[in-house]
């Protein structure tokens, strides 16, 4: 396996615990909206980014 796709699936792994978290901050009505936009956009931009970096890896021609 490649490191660039273990790296990556690392971060998407990150990503979704990102998103999760921020999904419950919202669900528990949370008072601090300045996390939630953080944590929200750090988790999109590692989940989307590393599905694009884990797609071009592995069209790697034998």
């Amino acid at each position: 396996m490649d490191i660039k796709n273990i790296f990556g699936a690392i971060l998407t792994l990150a990503g979704i615990g990102g998103l999760i978290y921020t999904a419950i901050l919202y669900g528990n009505n949370s008072e601090n909206t300045r996390a939630m936009i953080i944590y929200g956009v750090l988790g999109a931009l590692f989940f989307f980014s590393c599905i694009g970096l884990i797609k071009n890896t592995s069209k790697k021609a034998s």
